[in-house]
């Protein structure tokens, strides 16, 4: 078992590295499966060490066929197991038939999935479905995926729990909810996003040992975000806060001030010289008050935006903005400029009415804001996390980040996946925080590039920071804050 890799592939993908291996480096099929029961049972026996007793779930395919060499490696160590087939057995052919017979060798008796409850057992694997699942699941396999998330003990699926589409993250009605998932050979781009997470539990890899060739053979333009402290380089003794940049944002109308404040303190806490705010009249000394270090200016007038736009390097609209008519008063003037822009928020639903094209911005919208950006539904987002980012892309250019479980960025022709991140940063303010963290890194001197994938990844780590020890539920998008500090102080 390895680290999770950073390369993320298609289940097409998936498929040309098991053929390549097989045909080109002339590891077979069967080793290859009996490589995949072999891990599969190791990792079952770290996790569940007093299992005695085994229900094994099998399909028809390649999938099913690992399942049979789990259980045929469980029965040879003293397991009691009990193996069912969802589907027509006599579809079973090529290395999964090698499978089954040799665990019928061994004497174990293999039944049909009949519709009804499984047998009590200590744990139950599943092996009906691998990642060529593209629709909705139909038959027996309905009743079987029923009765396993029915069985009320630990779940281990192999390869991706049966049901989950393997390049979206999406499932349908009827789909696995794992303890423990094992993936082999290729990490799938759908466990990690959508209901992938949710679905898998716990997320384990192994490459089967496949020559390390392969991998190059197979370019993939999906990888799973990694970044290393190291990218905060210690700042010299002489230095002074005009090195560091000067953020603007514009944002919180009547009654959203909050949203402005919490970007502009995480502007500053991710290390930005200077943090500037343009909003309305009525906020400006109160949130100067709470917060001294934020620069806070009434900007009613359009010559008043102007003016601040001068003096920054980099802003953030759309915290807090509104939809009136100083909203999009302020939104034109921002985008009318040559400064780099990170929009998020209202902005993002203004831009939906007037869209437009530009490289130097950073656009954050949720499913939400993305489903308007593109005129659909959120659910049609959501069923394709990655079609929605690239059609972004194409339609608005510049970088885009989608927000969600699995959070993605894309830019330059990639997309990265961000795993980490918690459900308790499923609260009011948590976007705003990462504006700020992102049009700060920009400040810096990041790429737009890089500074998504920096701030994506660092708001992710200060969310399971800050959840550390207290929990999630509760969690507020201030308490982000020190962890934010924490983090961007490690190098």
């Amino acid at each position: 078992m390895e680290q999770l890799p950073n390369n993320l592939y298609s289940a097409e993908q998936t498929r040309e590295l098991d053929r390549i291996t097989i045909e080109e480096f002339e590891v077979s099929g069967t080793v290859l499966m009996e490589r995949a029961g072999t891990v599969a049972f190791e990792v079952l026996q770290q996790h569940w060490p007093e299992a005695k007793t085994l229900c094994i779930v099998c399909g028809t395919g390649n999938n099913g066929g690992d399942g049979f060499v789990v259980a045929r490696l469980a029965y040879e160590q003293g397991l009691q197991v009990e193996v069912f087939i969802v589907g027509d057995s006599h579809k079973i052919k090529g290395d999964a038939l090698a499978a089954k017979q040799r665990l019928e060798g061994c004497g174990v008796s293999i039944q049909t999935y009949g519709n009804g409850k499984l047998p009590l057992a200590d744990i139950v694997i599943d092996a009906v479905f691998g990642t060529g699942l593209k629709g909705e699941v139909t038959g027996d396999a309905v009743y079987a995926i029923n009765a396993i998330n029915q069985h009320g003990t630990p779940i281990l699926s192999l390869d991706i729990p049966s049901g989950l589409i393997a390049d979206t993250g999406n499932a349908f009605a009827e789909v696995v909810r794992a303890n423990v998932t094992v993936s082999f050979i290729g990490l799938n781009q759908g466990l990690l996003t959508a209901k992938g997470p949710d679905c898998c539990g716990e997320l384990i890899f192994d490459d089967l040992q496949i020559p390390s060739a392969v991998i190059h053979k197979v370019p993939t333009p999906v990888q799973r975000l990694e970044i290393s402290s190291s990218v905060f380089q210690k700042r010299d003794k002489e230095s002074h806060k005009g090195l560091f940049g000067h953020v603007l944002v514009i944002g919180g109308d009547i009654g959203m001030s909050g949203a402005a404040r919490l970007a502009c303190e995480s502007a500053l806490r991710s290390g930005a010289g200077l943090v500037s705010l343009a909003t309305r009249y009525a906020h400006a000394s109160m949130i100067n008050s709470a917060r001294p270090e934020i620069m806070s200016h009434p900007a009613e007038r359009e010559h008043e935006i102007k003016e601040l736009i001068e003096k920054a390097n980099v802003i953030a609209i759309g915290p807090g903005l509104g939809l009136s008519e100083w909203a999009a008063t302020l939104f034109a003037t921002a985008v009318n400029s040559d400064k780099p822009l990170i929009v998020d928020a209202d902005a993002l639903n203004l831009l939906a009415l007037e869209p437009m094209k530009r490289d130097n911005w950073i656009l954050t919208p949720h499913p939400g804001e993305a489903a308007r950006l593109l005129a659909v539904t959120a659910e049609e987002i959501q069923s394709d996390r990655f079609t929605a980012i690239k059609q972004l892309s194409e339609k608005y250019g510049g970088t885009i980040v989608l927000k969600g479980n699995g959070s993605l960025i894309c830019s330059e022709g990639f997309t990265y996946l961000c795993d980490k991140g918690n459900p308790g940063m499923a609260s009011g303010g948590m976007g705003d925080v990462l504006t700020g963290i992102v049009a700060s890194l920009v400040a810096q001197g990041f790429s737009m590039t890089d500074a998504a994938k920096i701030g994506v990844h660092l708001h992710a780590a200060a969310g399971d920071a800050a959840a550390k020890g207290a929990g999630e539920r509760g969690l507020l998008a201030s308490d982000l804050m020190p962890a934010i500090r924490r983090l961007v102080n490690l190098s």
